[in-house]
């Protein structure tokens, strides 16, 4: 099913679990794809393809197996496996996101599928692996694409989606080899951008994510186009167009997925999950210490849910979490971080101790020190008592 005509002449079609793009000419292509990935002149497609199994199917267990199925799925495709490139992913097809951004003759359109639910990390994160492959004289590219015998980690649940967003960037003007490269650049800090613009968390630290572990990008120009640019980075015109129609696209296709949105992310516990907090460790911790209080359970969780869920909760979780990042960053001392903490209608945090700050430990910026009075665990209490003591209030109960 044909999804889209790009200006090219080159559809954008849905087949079954693939969304593929099919050149009708030369196009140049940048792929981050360990399946026929790099750079390449002489495609005639690329693909992104949901990988879930479906019922009475093997899951890849290997990356080996993984690019074996990517090489089939070319196959039951009708494309030759060795001319074009493919990208996998667990978001459904029929969520894909296509934007179009144009100016004069130019025109750059996104498309992509994503996910964040379940994955989404920022930069920097601990690793969950480190499996080197020792070189020998016949080592060569195929070995680590191959033969690395790499295990994928299962989700926690089986139920639950693996997030990755994929981007297939395709530009309708013609770039040299290290254009292609900048504009692979621009296009993930227009992925990075959106995450932050939605105030997406990490999985695997207390900060903003600015990806999944698992995303992928191709990039496509055109060869045949009577124009080359000389610029994608975000002076250019073309790298303007590369951070809309990526934003636009990456935060629709999150939306058509999992419903990450404003809406989604007018609660607390969403906008502060990264932190730890939750409805049920909260509602857990109240029932521990106030169960004698005699309220019913429902009548707790729909107070804790009606107040993560008001106007004024969400204004100061928003600004709540960003004091505490510019604080964990070192852009703020912990005065500072008190300051503001009591001009959101928190109490201030007490010392505790001398706690390293870790994320200024490289440098030594002026009035800020590089230890804490208090660690992290200390402000993420403060808060949840603030949340309990107005969750009480508003169930009708003294907090004195």
């Amino acid at each position: 099913m044909e999804l889209w005509k790009l200006p090219t002449g080159d559809s954008v079609s849905r087949y079954e679990k693939s969304i593929v793009v099919n050149f009708t000419g030369p196009r140049k292509v940048l792929s981050t794809s360990l399946f026929n990935g790099g750079y390449h002149e002489d495609y005639t497609y690329v693909f992104n393809h949901d990988s879930k199994t479906g019922p009475g199917e093997t899951m890849c267990t290997s990356l080996e197996d993984y690019l074996q199925h990517l090489h089939d799925v070319t196959l039951r495709l009708g494309f030759e496996p060795d001319k074009g490139s493919g990208i996998g992913t667990a978001a459904y097809m029929e969520n894909v996101a296509i934007i179009e951004k144009s100016y004069k003759e130019l025109t750059v359109t996104a498309i992509v599928t994503g996910g964040i639910d379940v994955n989404g990390g920022r930069v920097g994160d601990e690793a969950s692996y480190y499996r080197p492959l020792l070189k020998t004289e016949t080592t060569t590219d195929d070995d680590i694409r191959f033969k690395t015998g790499r295990k994928t980690e299962s989700p926690k649940n089986p139920a639950d989606p693996l997030g990755t967003i994929n981007i297939i960037l395709y530009i309708d003007g013609d770039l040299a080899e290290p254009l292609l490269a900048r504009a692979l650049v621009t296009c993930t800090e227009a992925k990075t951008a959106a995450l932050q613009e939605l105030q997406a968390g990490s999985h695997y630290s207390l900060g903003i994510a600015t990806g999944s572990g698992t995303d992928q990008t191709i990039v496509v120009a055109n060869s045949e186009a009577p124009y080359y640019y000389d610029g994608a980075g975000k002076h250019s015109k073309l790298g303007e167009l590369i951070g809309k129609a990526v934003k636009k696209a990456v935060k629709l296709a999150l939306y058509k997925q999992t419903h990450l949105g404003p809406k989604q992310q007018h609660n607390l516990f969403k906008r502060l999950q990264r932190f730890g907090l939750s409805l049920d460790y909260l509602f857990e911790s109240y029932m521990s210490e106030y169960e004698a209080d005699g309220h019913e359970k429902y009548e707790v969780l729909n107070t804790f849910e009606k107040y993560a869920r008001s106007d004024e909760t969400v204004v100061m979780s928003a600004m709540w979490s960003h004091l505490v990042d510019e604080w964990l960053w070192g852009l703020l001392t912990d005065e500072e971080l008190n300051l503001g903490l009591v001009q959101v209608g928190l109490v201030p945090v007490e010392a505790s101790g001398t706690y390293l700050a870790e994320s200024i430990g490289h440098f030594e910026p002026a009035g800020i020190s590089d230890v804490h009075q208090f660690g992290v665990d200390a402000v993420i209490r403060n808060l949840e008592n603030h949340i309990i003591n107005e969750v009480r209030i508003m169930l009708g109960d003294s907090t004195k």
